[in-house]
């Protein structure tokens, strides 16, 4: 018989009486003497079996959950009162006339169903069953929409959709990569690309103008819940353009996701702050401006105070918490504020008096004066000293401690806001020697700051931040050979290294290049966040594990004699290593 002419989720009233077909998966059989009761499944929804005639209750119950099969009959109402509200077919049943088994299955590892139970390694190892639950089915199909509309919206902008190659060269762009041995060419390398950097430029180099795709970008890096050493992001360049043209770009698709997937009118132009001011106010280059959680600068005040660490500290920086810390909660700040090699100090402040750890160096006049800072009563202060970044950096990380554990999710909420004017380059924390802050395609913002003091050289760079999460980097890319064979020069790169590395760049740049910038955002990310989810493994078809193993493939694998012959590769055996697997 003809396999279906309708999907489970498609029949309602005004289907009463018509001959349908359906086929899916057996979610469930309900035996009750002379009637049995089949919820039979697919992407679109349930649709109840009922089965009556006594040669099909016969023939069902050697059918199991996760059968597949295929049904014939009628549509008939259910009756009044017997209504399932909680599914689109909830009116409807379909008496069965005929069944057909398609195919049987094992009996599954774990109750396909959104009340799932089973633990995550088991989800993985039979990943296709985990996605045959709806709310997976949902996430991933959800993906799908975001990305099509993303397209329609970028195409109506005149954007051309152009892919570029994975296999490149290793080059110096933070990461580590994934090197692919040539069978032809013994001895030599392609790398799998991180992100299709200098393929785009290349193609603004070419004449295209308006770039975009969904890259596939591949880095060898440990893992955290919102990395895979896989994923997708939405790459995008353009010629002849600025920072702010880049920024109402990326702000009307947004609206335009939002407004269509999600029903929310975003407000624009989104909020903007250098990372000056997000270090200074947020401790964070990706602040969650949800929380009115703000870093205060007592670096004066702490000076005239009688503790030798506030005294002789370059910054103090304090956070107002609007509760009566315990002291299980100091501890795990101070935890925190480990983590970033820093101490942590802290008063009380109740009932017209402070108490804590730091209380008996203050004197009543800077008490006084701390007072001023004070806007909601009672509270806590937390106070870090020493160098002005790291004391940032690490009650940033507090205060993201406090957001992630002691307030409320805010679910629904949105707040943008673009950080721009980065440093263009930092120190090595070991050799102290100039490295690229982000990475090298970045035009300055003075080109005679650069070259006098590259410590101080700011960017034409920019971050999209959504709820504390990077959603997107970008900048304006150098369009020269001279400016951007300098800005390698400045972080040690001789003029050999610049050639190995980016030559066909370098070489592209003589060629009458464009000014031209982009930016690229985390798709899968985006996808996560805009869904409520913690971990992008939970938007990916097939992720990895956080140590970057694939449970259904299982891989990595090891590779036969013979094919590493064929590449004239031979594994290092270690005593330290060999029997980890």
């Amino acid at each position: 018989m003809e396999l279906r002419t309708h999907n489970c989720g498609e029949l309602r009233k005004e289907n009463e009486n018509n001959s349908v077909r359906l086929a899916g998966w057996v979610e469930g059989i309900r035996l009750h003497g002379k009637v049995a009761f089949i919820n039979l499944r697919d992407r679109y929804g349930i649709t109840q079996v009922v089965v009556k005639e006594d040669n099909l209750l016969e023939e069902i119950k050697a059918i199991g959950n996760e059968w597949v099969i295929a049904v014939a009959g009628k549509v008939v109402l259910r009756p009044a009162g017997m209504e399932n509200v909680k599914i689109n077919t909830g009116a409807i049943d379909v008496e069965a006339e005929r069944i057909e088994i398609l195919s049987n299955s094992a009996v599954p590892p774990f109750v396909i169903t959104d009340e799932i139970t089973a633990k995550d390694e088991l989800r993985l190892k039979y990943r296709y069953l985990d996605l045959r639950r709806p709310s997976m089915q949902k996430t991933i199909m959800f993906k799908s929409k975001l990305m099509h509309l993303i397209s329609e919206y970028l195409q109506a902008q005149d954007f051309v959709n152009i892919e570029t190659p994975v296999l490149g060269r290793s080059t110096p762009e933070g990461a580590r990569d994934f090197l692919v041995p040539s069978r032809i060419h013994k001895g030599k390398f392609y790398s799998l690309v991180q992100s299709p950097q200098i393929y785009k430029q290349l193609l603004m180099v070419a004449g295209f103008e308006k770039y975009y795709q969904f890259a596939r970008c591949l880095r060898d890096e440990d893992q955290r819940k919102d990395r895979q050493p896989e994923f997708t992001q939405l790459d995008i360049e353009l010629s002849f353009i600025d920072e702010e043209k880049i920024f109402v770009l990326i702000e009307k698709l947004m609206q335009c996701v939002f407004s269509k997937l999600c029903n929310i009118q975003l407000n624009a132009p989104f909020k903007r702050m250098t990372y000056n001011e997000a270090l200074e106010t947020y401790g964070s280059d990706k602040p969650d401006l949800r929380y009115e959680l703000h870093l205060k600068d007592v670096t004066e005040l702490c000076h005239k105070t009688d503790f030798n660490i506030f005294k002789s500290a370059q910054a103090v920086k304090c956070l107002l918490f609007e509760t009566d810390v315990s002291r299980k909660m100091i501890a795990e700040f101070e935890n925190v504020a480990k983590g970033y090699g820093m101490g942590l100090g802290w008063l009380k402040y109740a009932d017209n008096s402070f108490s804590g750890s730091v209380a008996k160096f203050f004197n009543p006049e800077i008490l006084k004066e701390l007072e001023n800072f004070i806007e909601h009563k009672p509270c806590s202060i937390l106070f870090v000293a020493g160098d002005r970044k790291r004391a940032n950096e690490a009650l940033g990380g507090i205060r993201n401690y406090i957001i992630n554990n002691y307030l409320p999710p805010k679910p629904g909420q949105y707040e943008f806001t673009w950080i721009t004017d980065f440093p263009m380059f930092d120190r090595d924390a070991i050799t102290k020697k100039l490295v690229t802050a982000h990475h090298a395609f970045v035009t300055p913002k003075d080109q005679t700051t650069m070259e006098a003091n590259p410590d101080a050289a700011i960017g034409i760079l920019y971050d999209l931040v959504l709820n504390g999460v990077e959603l997107g980097s970008g900048s304006i890319r150098p369009h020269t050979r001279e400016l951007q064979e300098k800005i390698l020069g400045v972080v040690g790169m001789d003029a050999e290294s610049r050639e190995a590395n980016f030559g066909c760049l370098l070489k592209a740049l003589e060629y009458g290049a464009p000014p031209h910038g982009g930016i690229a955002l985390g798709v899968d990310r985006f996808t996560a966040m805009l869904l409520g989810m913690n971990a992008i493994q939970d938007v990916i078809a097939f992720p990895k594990t956080l140590s970057g193993v694939g449970l259904l493939e299982d891989i990595p694998s090891e590779a036969t004699e013979a094919q590493l012959d064929e590449l004239s590769i031979k594994i290092k055996k270690d005593e330290q290593t060999k029997n980890i697997s």
